[in-house]
């Protein structure tokens, strides 16, 4: 039988693709980087006791010391975040379709990583906003923890590094479990720093043929740091300053100690863990699904974080 262009064309629109077109995401953080205080009690809001430092006296033979209380204080972290996720299937679709099954998993698949972002972007944003809210260096024993670049054209500079890492070692922050979550703009400036005009050492090789970082994974170590890219990290529209220079739309990388509960610098709670439920809409016709989740963070301690807020764009 001779086929007309118009029986083509209705054979070929009853033709459909087994392949889905999904979404394309980068890395997720781990969940080891915050301290899990989902485990207190009932309500929203918890309080935790801080201890004061000890300052010695000078003692002498039969004069008493002098007795001071307990130097203490307070941090409190409140459940803030309460979202979402409701969509629907008609019978329609069902009836119509092909392929549902799969296109109702990868749309419970996106869902799900959606809120992952969002609770991600959420806990690089708590740490930033701590810095954004005031102007100023942040000094802790005289050593600024928050940096904005004064570099040409406000990139970034391995010089950052040094100067971040004296900042925790002057804080008596830990070596181990210091990590640097930075912008894909950040990675784009350190791999300039490599060329192919001359001899190329392994360490710069490496660079050359992997780039610096990629996802979310550790791949190497700069100056005791462990350097990992986000595309989730705060950008303040607003200018900020650490007292000598400023910057508006900035990237706010961020350094953390992550070595223990102790030293993490943000904590972190699950008061109701994503939940999904679904149910039929006779009137409408169609399945309905819903998913909530209400979460918060809370910084417990700022002298195992800083911040080097750099360009958006340039590198």
């Amino acid at each position: 039988m001779q086929l007309t262009t118009n029986t083509r064309a209705f054979i070929e629109s009853e033709i459909y693709s087994d392949f889905v077109l999904t979404n394309l995401h980068d890395g997720l953080l781990p969940e080891s980087f915050y301290r899990n205080v989902s485990d207190f009690g009932v309500g929203e809001t918890l309080h935790i006791k801080t201890i004061g430092t000890v300052t010695l006296q000078e003692a002498a033979e039969d004069t008493p010391l002098i007795y001071n209380p307990i130097e203490t204080g307070e941090i409190t972290f409140a459940i803030t975040e309460y979202v979402g996720d409701a969509w629907y299937v008609t019978d329609d679709l069902r009836e119509e379709g092909t392929d549902i099954d799969r296109l109702l998993a990868e749309r419970a698949s996106e869902g799900t990583r959606a809120l992952q972002e969002k609770f991600e972007t959420d806990f690089l944003k708590t740490g930033a906003l701590i810095y954004s809210a005031t102007n100023g260096p942040f000094n802790i024993n005289g050593f600024p923890h928050k940096i904005v670049s004064a570099e040409t054209n406000n990139v970034f500079s391995l010089s950052h590094l040094i100067a971040m890492r004296i900042a925790f070692d002057k804080a008596n922050v830990p070596a181990e479990g210091r990590i640097a979550i930075v912008d894909p703009i950040v990675e784009g400036t350190i791999n300039k720093l490599v060329t192919i005009t001359h001899d190329v050492t392994p360490f710069g090789q490496n660079i050359l043929e992997n780039g610096f970082a990629r996802g979310n994974r550790f791949i190497m170590n700069l100056y005791g740091w462990s350097i990992i890219t986000s595309n989730r990290l705060y950008v303040h529209a607003a200018a900020q300053t650490d007292g000598t220079t400023s910057l508006a739309g900035g990237v706010m990388n961020m350094f953390m100690c992550i070595a223990d509960d102790q030293t993490k610098p943000i904590m972190g709670a699950w008061r109701r863990m994503p939940k999904s439920e679904g149910e039929r809409n006779k009137d409408r016709a169609r399945d309905e699904h819903v998913m909530r989740a209400r979460y918060g963070f809370g910084v417990q301690r700022m002298d195992t974080m800083g911040t080097v807020v750099t360009s958006a764009t340039n590198y």
